[in-house]
Order: C-alpha cells, then sequence, then structure tokens
C-alpha cells in the first residue's frame, strides 16, 4: 500500500502558508506505517512543538494502472473519504531552509488518518463535494472539490506517469486553508458531506 500525497492543490492554502503556486502537483508519500491505526489516538511526536491538521478528500485505488489518460482515470478508484495529513510544521520549515525532503515532517507514524469509505456513486459528483474537519465541535477547515488546481481524475493521470498504482493505494488530494496546530485533548472529526467518516482524539 502507498501512500501518494498532493501539496498545494488549493489556492487559499497556498496563500496562507506564503508558497508559491506551482506549475504542477506537488507529490510526496508516506509509508504504509504512517496510517494512524482505527480506535488509536494521535498522539503529538515528541520531536514537534507544532503539528498541524490538513484534511483532505482521499481516494482508494481500485485496480492496476500506469500512464492512465485523465478520460480514464474515473475507473480507477471506487471509493473516497476524508484523511488528516498531519505535518510537523516547525520541523518541515527547517527542512525547506535547507532544501532536504520533508519526509520526517510528514511521514512520521501515525501521520495519515484514513477515514472509512463511501462509495462515490453517493454524490452526484466528485467536483464538487464539501468536506470539514472540526476540533472539539467547531469548523476548523471547509473545502470543497470544485476548488482543486488539480482535479481528483488529473491527479491519478499525474501521479501513474511516476508510480504505477496498485489496488489499496490511498491518494491524499491536498488541503483548503484552515491548518492549524493540534494539542491534547483536541477531538478532531472529519465530514463528507453531512458523513461522519472519522473521529480522534489528540494526546
Amino acid at each position: 500500500m502507498k501512500i501518494i500525497c498532493i501539496g498545494r492543490n488549493y489556492t487559499n492554502h497556498i496563500e496562507e502558508l506564503k508558497n508559491e503556486r506551482p506549475a504542477e502537483p506537488v507529490v510526496f508519500m508516506k509509508p504504509d506505517s504512517a496510517v494512524l491505526l482505527k480506535q488509536h489516538p494521535f498522539v503529538i511526536p515528541e520531536f514537534s512543538e507544532d503539528v498541524h491538521h490538513e484534511i483532505e478528500i482521499v481516494v482508494k485505488i481500485n485496480k492496476v494502472g500506469k500512464y492512465i489518460e485523465p478520460k480514464f482515470a474515473h475507473k480507477y478508484y471506487d471509493d473516497i473519504s476524508v484523511g488528516i495529513d498531519f505535518t510537523a510544521r516547525d520541523l518541515q520549515a527547517k527542512l525547506k531552509e535547507k532544501g532536504l525532503p520533508w519526509e520526517k515532517a510528514k511521514a512520521f507514524d501515525g501521520s495519515a488518518v484514513i477515514g472509512d469509505f463511501l462509495s462515490k456513486t453517493l454524490f452526484n459528483s466528485v467536483e464538487n463535494i464539501n468536506f470539514e474537519l472540526t476540533n472539539n465541535n467547531e469548523t476548523v477547515q471547509k473545502g470543497n472539490t470544485s476548488l482543486m488546481l488539480w482535479k481528483i481524475d488529473e491527479l491519478i493521470s499525474y501521479v501513474s506517469r511516476y508510480f504505477t498504482l496498485k489496488i489499496g493505494d490511498v491518494i491524499f488530494t491536498g488541503t483548503p486553508a484552515g491548518v492549524a496546530a493540534v494539542k491534547p485533548n483536541d477531538v478532531l472529526e472529519g465530514f463528507l458531506e453531512d458523513k461522519k467518516l472519522f473521529r480522534i482524539q489528540v494526546k
């Protein structure tokens, strides 16, 4: 199982972090050990004092594909969810300053929350789905897939140029604005439209 992540796919998030708008998708990966196990809390790692939540639409690949054309990409996934790409922002800033890879800040154990999956047929269009993250019952991030710089099918096609996609791989498609630090005792809940797909306690 590969966890393929897309950075800088929403203009408002690019602006809030004062990043440059990329000319093509920013891709990084997490190992399968990054997946937070069901019913487990998220434990803030000892090497960071500024871990941020980033809610994202997640798609699960359903068959093997390489060099997938955008017009066929919709055939490579049936299910979607929401997840969190936890980011050690302080560590990421240090790595970016030195031009080093982000993995220590993005791919540590427990850094990938994956919610329950729903069939994409439940929605009129995957290009117009609302999603949000609440922290202690207050909305902290809200997005819609229509605001993606690169839509889901475009991302599947792009990623498949570089990596063979296999059954069970997941793609995190980028986060909207509103990222912020988590604290012990926070309770994070992720929604796709009105359906709650995960609930995470922070410790």
